[in-house]
This record gives C-alpha cells, structure tokens and sequence, in this order.
C-alpha cells in the first residue's frame, strides 16, 4: 500500500473518529470501511488479523449500546462547543498518554470548558455529572471502542 493511500486510509479514520461526536453521524462505520479498505489493499496477516479483532471489537460494542443510556445532548445543559472540545480532547489524549488519557482527556476538557464557562469547581463537577449521564458515556464507549481500532490500525503500519 502506497504512502498516500495510507494517508488517505488514516484521514477516514479521523472523519470516523469526528464523526463518532456528532450525532447522526455513522462514525463507528466509517472507521470499520476505512479498516476494511486498508486491509482489503494490504492483505498481510498481521492487516487480517486487526480486522477481525476490531470487527469483533465493534460487534461487541453494538450488542452493548443498548445498555447504555441513550444521548440525549439537550438534556445534559452544556453547550454543543463543550461536547466537542471533550471528543477532541479525547482522541488527542488517547494518542498522547496511550489508551487512559482518552477517558481523561474527554472528561478533563469537559470539566475545563464548563470551569470556564461556570466559573466554579462545584459547578463544573455538576455540570461534568449532567454531561456524563445525558450523552458522556454512550459518546465515550463508542469513542474509545474507535480509537482502539484506529490505535491498533496505526500500530500495524508502524510496526507491521
């Protein structure tokens, strides 16, 4: 597989991984085509093998969503900029501090943007409460089940 295609295939990625904080958005299935499609094009075990794990990975994502709470990001009182500079947040900490740093990247950011906005460290614990029970955790399982696989993707062409 080619440089630019490689690129192209970790972009994808990255639509997938927006597309994850947005709702409406299939960001779930953008990462899995983007995976299929490198592994489609690389055809080595080691592509097959990230494939199937995150396949499973994903399937076993789905049958658990309907045991979290739905999103229902008016209900939670922050704005939309918040929701968001926490899932930025999220995958850029996943990246920096591997694996650990999505969950305390999401939820950090999303207590330093309502500290900001609130102005106190009770409120913005409350308001963190609030965003976590309406939208944070269906958000962040489905996050973190993405930045797995694109982690796992990246691994395998790095070391692969």
């Amino acid at each position: 597989m080619s440089v630019w295609q490689l690129v192209a295939v970790g972009l994808v990625m990255l639509l997938g991984l927006v597309g994850v904080l947005l709702p409406g958005v299939p960001g779930q299935a953008i990462v899995w085509a983007a995976l299929l499609w490198w592994a489609l094009t690389d055809m080595t075990p080691a592509a097959w093998g990230v494939l199937i794990g995150a396949t499973g990975l994903m399937l076993l994502n789905q049958a658990l969503k309907p045991l979290l709470p739905p999103r229902r990001p008016g209900e939670s009182g922050a704005p939309r900029r918040t929701l968001m500079i926490g899932g930025v947040a999220g995958i850029v900490g996943f990246f920096v501090v591997p694996v650990v740093g999505g969950v305390l990247g999401y939820v950090g950011a999303i207590f330093g943007a309502e500290r900001l906005r609130l102005g106190g460290r009770g409120a913005a614990w409350t308001s963190v409460r609030s965003v976590m029970r309406a939208t944070g955790y269906a958000v962040l399982v489905e996050l973190f089940c993405c930045l797995l696989v694109a982690g796992a993707w990246l691994g395998a062409v790095l070391w692969g």
